[in-house]
């Protein structure tokens, strides 16, 4: 017996509409962010006006020839002005390489993709706006390019996950407009990281385990946090071993094969983060002398990461809980609700297989108590049917078992299964424990936009009668007023989280 993902997802005729709905989505959602922030620069005066101030690289500073005058500097002074926040440091990051030690923060691949577009498609701009626009507006571009796969790539996730193409429509509407969305289509690293993080997931679900390796590997160049994208191979790989022990003959052999090849993933997905923690220990470090050495070089595992977050931005384990935070707590508190209710209701829905990972599992359970299929036989044993014949197969299990389909089900006719779930529920856990309890919290809004579980969790109640109408408005006007907040506060250099 092979160990394998789930079912492939074959295409099928209703996707390809809601697939080109989704799009005209995805466009229209940054199409909205992007005339919001123009529009809320054009009548408001920024809170901090030295973003645009922008001096020479140190590399640079010995040089005596300036850049020659852009053909066009309002229009780039303009987009200038509009790199705010993090995408100061981005955007610096771009232009002149790490220079301080606070820059290591930010990991490279958003830099190192806009000075490459600034070097190649935006060469010709160069002369007519300048450089540092050409390489803010090769940011910009990116970021709401990456947003829209990132859509797609969330549809098709979430077909194969939760079988039901409506839900996932549904919940990657929800994120082409989620609280976060100013991010996504400004200079930071949100963008990249949910195309390149739900890609891989799309591909991991597919049984392209080397291939969603890669993909992974690149999301944590984006971001810090995608090296937890390895935490899926590492569970996927825990159920293989179970299922090894008892259905080979050659368990010991399988067990190691299947732990050798978890490793060796596992350790292609911490490489970039790590390369990058020692290129800056060589270039901070390195041939100075032990007085000069700044103190987390002298550690015994000198992360440059961590010293970072917590000398520059006081990130550490309850170093947030002060009185003064409480604006900053209320500001998050509504990811975090959404996020926490979506873990309690997958954990409530099936406690059994939460409380032993998975492996005490043979059957999945919907709400009304009926069994669907063998959930972990299916996540590690699918059925080599891609096509129409395999689909047929499935819809006719699911009535064999009494249970109906996604057009006719209530709320709570579930037929998904609970170990494909296990994983997202267990990483969304951590992301909240780690936003509520070391980060600053008001960063949770953005931190956790990149679950699916959260979007899979609130299209589902959405689409529950009774309930679904009254908790639509709630989360939707959630979602409205943090975008009009977001762009009205974020552009203009006003902290919003």
């Amino acid at each position: 017996m092979t160990l394998k993902a789930v079912p492939k997802a074959t295409p099928n005729r209703r996707q390809c509409p809601h697939t080109r709905l989704l799009i005209r989505y995805a466009v229209a959602s940054r199409l909205l962010i992007l005339t919001l922030i123009i529009i809320w620069r054009s009548l408001l005066s920024p809170y901090d006006t030295s973003a645009s101030i922008n001096p020479q690289c140190l590399s640079s500073s010995n040089s005596s020839n300036p850049p020659p005058p852009a053909l066009f500097p309002r229009v780039g002074s303009a987009i200038e002005r509009s790199i705010v926040w993090d995408g100061v440091y981005f955007t610096r990051v771009a232009e002149c390489g790490y220079e301080y030690e606070q820059t290591y923060a930010f990991l490279p691949l958003l830099p190192l993709c806009a000075s490459l577009l600034s070097k190649t498609v935006f060469a010709p701009l160069v002369p007519v706006i300048g450089y540092r626009a050409v390489l803010g507006l090769s940011g910009y571009v990116l970021n709401n390019i990456a947003f829209v796969f990132a859509a797609l790539y969330l549809y098709r996730l979430s077909v194969v996950v939760l079988k039901d193409n409506e839900v996932a429509l549904r919940a990657s509407v929800l994120f082409c407009f989620n609280p976060a969305s100013i991010f996504y289509s400004s200079i930071y690293s949100e963008s990249l990281y949910a195309f390149l993080s739900f890609g891989g997931l799309y591909h991991f679900m597919n049984g392209a385990y080397n291939y969603s390796t890669f993909w992974f590997a690149l999301s944590s160049c984006a971001r810090s946090n995608g090296v937890l994208n390895a935490g899926y191979i590492c569970f996927h790989a825990m159920l293989q071993v179970y299922e090894a022990f008892f259905s080979k003959k050659r368990a010991y052999l399988v067990t190691l094969k299947i732990l050798l090849a978890a490793g060796l993933r596992s350790v292609c997905i911490f490489i970039p983060f790590i390369s990058f923690q020692a290129y800056g220990y060589f270039n901070i470090c390195l041939g100075r002398s032990v007085g000069e050495m700044r103190p987390w070089c002298k550690a015994r595992l000198p992360l440059l990461y961590n010293y970072i977050q917590s000398h520059y931005w006081g990130v550490g384990f309850l170093r947030y809980f002060q009185v003064k935070q409480l604006p900053n707590f209320l500001l998050a508190s509504p990811i975090l609700s959404l996020a926490v209710c979506s873990i309690v209701y997958y954990v409530k829905l099936w406690p059994e297989v939460f409380l032993s990972l998975g492996l005490q599992a043979p059957v999945s359970m919907g709400i009304d108590g009926k069994q669907s299929s063998n959930s972990k036989n299916e996540f590690l044993n699918p059925s080599q049917d891609d096509g129409t014949l395999g689909l047929r197969r499935r819809a006719i299990k699911r009535e064999e078992l009494g249970i109906q389909s996604s057009k006719s089900e209530t709320s709570d006719g579930l037929h998904y299964d609970p170990v494909v779930i296990l994983p997202f529920v267990l990483h969304l856990s951590f992301m909240v424990a780690t936003a509520f309890f070391v980060m600053h919290v008001q960063v949770a809004t953005r931190f956790l936009s990149a679950s699916p579980l959260v979007y899979w969790f609130a299209s589902l109640i959405m689409g529950s009668p009774g309930i679904g109408k009254k908790w639509g408005y709630f989360i939707w006007a959630y979602c409205a007023a943090y975008i009009f907040l977001g762009s009205l506060l974020f552009s203009n250099f006003y902290p919003f989280t």
